[in-house]
């Protein structure tokens, strides 16, 4: 039976002291000790997300923090700029057509960086939108977005940047307050290493003013009530705390190492994977590839399906296909959380054998070398620096 390696962007491998954490005796939820681990992780998120500002929790999935952020932030038939790249990124678009806002698009062909000039000239067009909508890291495609550059874009207008973090935050450098990102919402099954259940989202001072300007239509997700409950520290509803105190395990790891050089690492593991896969003579998919998830383009005359079944079933490697219009076209492998080299060689040398045994011949070792060269200088770089 072979070793399961879980190399999907979500949900990712989980690490033994949080798991631990999730085995511990149940505590009741309105103590002084539940509060204390809710006011741990507000601190360690804050470190995560670079923001001085508050930091919101919700027992829900990522998704559910995008619904929270449009329908706090945008009143009845307001208007709001998706920065429409990938299927998730599109998800802001269906959610606020739930609400009968007015959603305006900027189309950007999937695998293809959003051009922050486009934002400015959709922004000028559309001067009334309340929020604009983006993604760190589109996680369907591959592609990491110039959050950093849009943001300069929309920061002069009157709306809000909201952005999908939800893969990314945690592997993909992001700085909320210096980068002026009002909102940033995150998924705690992605490289915070946990598993699903808990989402987060950063608001910042100007977010605040127009959540207060107008009633959410929402119960749930009023972010109202969850601010009220900060001072405690608190949450309206009852919370997934044994998911937060397995979350301060993570955090802690993550600032004992230093967020700094945990984003170096996502950008060796990325560089790495990149090379081994186009020495084996594989296309990438993202013209602007991400730290946290590699798109690669399967070739033409094998079966997408059977080969990443195959790799699964032989290797227990399991990496996520295509979604959309990209199943059977591409696949994604992870490298955020708590996967390491060994991770990505065993990764890539389990795809050598299998593409192998699918007809499309392969210098065995080849992709493992152009990997391990990688990895090898990066750590010498680092070494002398």
């Amino acid at each position: 039976m072979p070793k399961n390696r879980l190399m999907t962007p979500g949900p990712t491998q989980v690490p033994e002291n949080a798991r631990l954490a999730l085995a511990r005796e149940i505590i009741h939820h309105r103590t002084p000790e539940a509060r204390q681990w809710l006011a741990e992780a507000l601190d360690g998120l804050k470190y995560v997300f670079q923001t001085k500002g508050d930091v919101i929790v919700i027992s829900c999935s990522g998704t559910g923090a995008m619904e929270a952020a449009v329908v706090n932030t945008v009143p009845a038939g307001g208007k709001m700029i998706v920065l429409d790249a990938g299927r998730f990124a599109h998800r802001w678009a269906e959610v606020g057509e739930a609400y009968g806002l007015e959603v305006v698009c900027l189309d950007v062909p999937w695998g293809e960086a959003v051009n922050p000039e486009d934002v400015a000239s959709l922004l000028e067009q559309h001067p009334d939108a309340a929020i604009v909508c983006g993604t760190l890291q589109e996680t369907s495609t591959g592609v990491a977005h110039p959050i950093q550059e849009i943001a300069q874009v929309v920061t002069p207008t009157n709306a809000l940047f909201l952005v999908d973090a939800i893969s990314g935050a945690g592997v993909q450098e992001v700085h909320v307050d210096d980068w002026g990102i009002d909102m940033l919402v995150v998924g705690s099954q992605k490289a915070l290493m946990l598993p699903p259940g808990l989402a987060f989202l950063t608001v910042s001072e100007a977010a605040w003013e127009k959540i207060n300007a107008h009633k959410a239509k929402a119960f749930y997700f009023d972010l109202k009530s969850y601010k009220k409950k900060l001072g405690d520290p608190d949450t309206p509803f009852t919370p997934a705390h044994t998911l937060v105190a397995a979350l301060n395990e993570n955090l802690k790891a993550i600032k004992e190492e230093g967020i700094e050089t945990i984003w170096q690492r996502g950008r060796t593991l990325a560089a790495a994977t990149r090379a081994g896969v186009q020495a084996l003579g594989l296309e990438l998919f993202a013209a602007r590839p991400a730290d946290g998830v590699t798109s690669v383009k399967i070739p033409e005359g094998v079966d997408g399906g059977a080969l990443l079944k195959d790799l699964e079933k032989k290797y227990g490697v399991k990496v996520a296909g295509g979604q959309a219009h990209l199943k059977g076209k591409i696949f994604r492998i992870a490298h955020l959380g708590i996967v390491d080299e060994l991770d990505i060689i065993g990764t890539i040398a389990a795809l050598e054998m299998v593409l192998d045994a699918h007809g499309y011949k392969v210098e065995l070792g080849a992709g493992v070398a152009a990997a391990q060269r990688v990895m090898t200088s990066e750590s010498a770089a680092v070494a002398t620096a």
